[in-house]
């Protein structure tokens, strides 16, 4: 027990309204932590492990109020049959909330063991502690741990009444860099829910319409069933699956269903959609307004960027697992809520949802509602054609590219009007875009793919823009005393949209940042300085300081060559984000060569996470604005492979230098989708101080830059 240091017993009061949302709703300590294992405290938390490596950080926290090390800690994550419903887990708001959920719930647990023990050893609270599990009075070890003492102690009470979380100077694991404790697995090939084998398990394909609204006319199976032994095919409406015994035969005998199949015409749609967005006859609604925008007077500028449809383009497929035995339904999957899927299941397969278990496994990774959903519906349909069989089911990369939901396009006409003293007087956005927020069980709705096409179909939740995931950032963190944010929602368009990581900000902070880049640039001032002039926000100040000396900002001029920097304060509410980008030009395609960020997100549970998400978003955003654009034909998806659909390659990523400003006594804030507009507008910032180009059309390819240079 030597690495883990003795603490006294806290005496800090009990934690301030309001708590936690997750608290709110499962108040007690023991819907949050149990000591049934011997020599193991048993952490349930809602939230689930989608690659952030937000579940290591929960351990921490866990480990640091009950004194245990993390090894000690068992955290079980989104399974409906024992974990909280924390919904969703996205929003980065697994430490944000979820974390204080933890830490309130593990130091309650701490308190109410105490107590116990204070009686047992007739000792003053003073001068008891915990090691390990083991309770300590003044230093020495006693007979009594958490597991001596779990039948005397009643966890069914009250966490508010009994939390009392450690001063920051009391923690010894938040805020350290902690190895993943879900790699070792995944290293060794049984992390991920691909490998999961159940006992008799057979394996599922699904045949996709061409396109969300093509609909099945004929389908002749009979023949795959006769030729192929073993086989079960299932048709229901527009739903073509089939199970088989083995994965080859499951593949061989879906291409051969894809042949006595057909389908109603692809539906026409725009033949560019973006184009079609950016003049959508939708009504307008203001989201924000603050003073008068009409009434500043002063130089103008003016600017529309946009972006294309977007995939998640997950490395690994969507996979799920489905059983049907004994009037019960179990799916196992990487969705991102497990409560809310359970309730969309019930919906469709009209049964109740107590019936149905739904277990996270670990996925390939995903930021947003990707295919893992729908995924786990299909499985579940194929599944209840051969009940007391567990059925996997596994997308082609061709089903993840085109029946996924996609990332909406944006359109944003922005604005901005520069007084006499040469700051900006007023700002306005106009945004146009398709809805993100079509989760499962979204406005009561399933919002599942194939239940749209079985026979008395469920259908799409209508257009809106659900969580108002649309102008999220589009109000500028800057002291501009008039602003004006507005947006429409292209109902028109019949593609098929949800959220993807950080939802509007992306397109919305690209345009603020790339505007106020270009107005500095046009008034001959420093970017970095204009910036910097407009901000009364210390935290963003020290960010955007803190860049400029990390990436040595301006830098030396060197031709074809050039640094941008952005920033934003992600929800105007979770971390503090300014990116720096060096780009080179002069060849056949953008070069992005270094990358470098600087984030304040409060206090850090597990430092080399929080620098592992600000490095991953800032690539993907560079992946995203150099490269990615989903293509349509008609109403079908046309990006069906990697060649269709390019992302950036390991070759092609830059060298990333990330700096974390500590505040650990600074309540957590989200960090995880932080950088993804910073990153967009800083590579565009630097291909102008490169080219001299503005390119306001996203993804920033050769034929972009050349049709802006025109």
């Amino acid at each position: 027990m030597t690495d883990v240091q003795q603490r006294p017993a806290t005496t800090q009061a009990q934690p301030a309204a309001p708590l936690p949302k997750g608290i709110a709703t499962h108040p007690l300590v023991s819907q949050w932590i149990d000591f049934a294992t011997p020599a193991i405290a048993r952490l349930r938390t809602g939230r689930v492990e989608l690659g952030q490596g937000n579940v290591t950080a929960l351990v921490q926290m866990a480990a640091d109020e009950l004194d245990l090390r993390m090894d000690q800690v068992e955290a079980v994550a989104g399974d409906t049959r024992v974990t909280p419903d924390e919904g969703f887990t996205s929003g980065s708001f697994s430490i944000e909330h979820g974390g204080q959920s933890v830490r309130l719930a593990a130091s309650a647990a701490r308190s109410l063991y105490l107590a116990r023990a204070a009686i047992l050893l007739n000792a003053p609270r003073s001068e008891l502690s915990i090691e390990e599990g083991v309770v300590l009075r003044r230093g020495a070890a006693t007979p009594h741990t958490y597991w001596t003492l779990r039948d005397s102690v009643d966890l069914r009470v009250e966490v508010a009444r009994h939390a009392a979380p450690k001063a920051a100077s009391e923690r010894r694991l938040a805020g350290t860099s902690q190895a993943r404790i879900d790699l070792p697995r995944k290293v060794a090939g049984s992390g991920f829910i691909h490998d999961l084998v159940l006992p008799g398990m057979r394996h599922g394909r699904v045949l996709h319409p061409p396109s969300r609204h093509a609909r099945l006319l004929s389908a002749d199976l009979a023949p795959i069933e006769a030729k192929h032994g073993g086989i079960t095919t299932v048709v229901n409406g527009s739903f073509v699956g089939l199970i088989a015994l083995h994965p080859a035969e499951a593949v061989e005998a879906i291409a051969e269903a894809a042949r006595r199949c057909t389908w109603s015409a692809v539906p026409e749609a725009p033949a560019d959609p973006v184009e079609a967005m950016g003049s959508s006859k939708s009504p307008s609604v203001v989201t924000f307004e603050s003073g008068d925008v009409s009434a500043a007077g002063g130089r103008r500028f003016e600017t529309s960027v946009s972006r294309p449809y977007l995939a998640h383009a997950s490395i690994g497929p969507s996979y799920s697992v489905a059983l049907w035995k004994d009037d019960r339904l179990s799916v196992w999957t990487h969705s991102q809520g497990v409560f809310p899927l359970r309730q969309a299941l019930a919906m469709v397969l009209g049964i109740a949802a107590d019936r149905i278990d739904v277990i996270h496994a670990d996925g390939a990774g995903c930021y947003g509602h990707n295919g893992a959903d729908d995924v786990a519906l299909e499985a579940a349909l194929l599944a209840r054609a051969v009940p007391g069989s567990p059925v996997r089911l596994l997308w082609s990369r061709a089903d993840e590219l085109m029946h996924s939901p996609l990332g909406p396009a944006a359109v944003v006409k922005a604005s901005a009007t520069v007084g006499g003293d040469g700051m900006i007087a007023a700002m306005t956005l106009d945004i146009t875009g398709q809805p993100y927020g079509h989760r499962p069980d979204r406005e009561g709705r399933a919002n599942l793919l194939a239940a749209e096409y079985l026979e008395g179909a469920i259908t799409h939740a209508p257009a809106g823009d659900i969580a108002t995931g649309m102008e999220r950032n589009s109000v500028p963190l800057y002291a501009i005393p008039n602003v004006r944010v507005t947006k429409r929602v292209a109902s028109e368009l019949p593609f098929r949209t949800s959220s993807l990581r950080s939802l509007g900000a992306y397109a919305n902070v690209f345009a603020i940042e790339t505007l106020v880049d270009e107005i500095a640039c046009e008034l001959g001032k420093d970017p970095l300085a204009f910036r910097l002039a407009h901000l009364k926000d210390a935290r963003a100040r020290v960010v955007l300081e803190r860049l400029a000396a990390l990436c040595g900002w301006p830098g030396a001029s060197k031709e074809g060559e050039g640094l941008g920097i952005a920033f934003a304060r992600y929800k105007n509410s979770a971390a503090y984000c300014a990116v720096a980008a060096r780009v080179a030009a002069g060849g056949k395609d953008v070069v992005v060569t270094h990358m470098w960020s600087v984030i304040d997100a409060g206090e850090v549970i597990n430092p080399d996470g929080a620098v592992n998400q600000i490095e991953g978003g800032m690539v993907q955003s560079a992946s995203w604005t150099l490269k990615e654009c989903v293509r349509f034909e008609g109403e079908a998806i046309a990006s069906r492979d990697w060649p269709g659909y390019p992302i950036l390659k390991f070759s092609e990523t830059p060298e990333v230098s990330v700096e974390i400003v500590p505040r650990p006594d600074d309540p957590p804030l989200g960090v995880a989708e932080a950088a993804q507009g910073p990153s967009a507008a800083a590579i565009a910032n630097a291909v102008h101080a490169a080219l001299g180009v503005r390119v306001r059309r996203l993804p920033l390819t050769r034929e972009a830059i050349l049709a802006a240079s025109m």
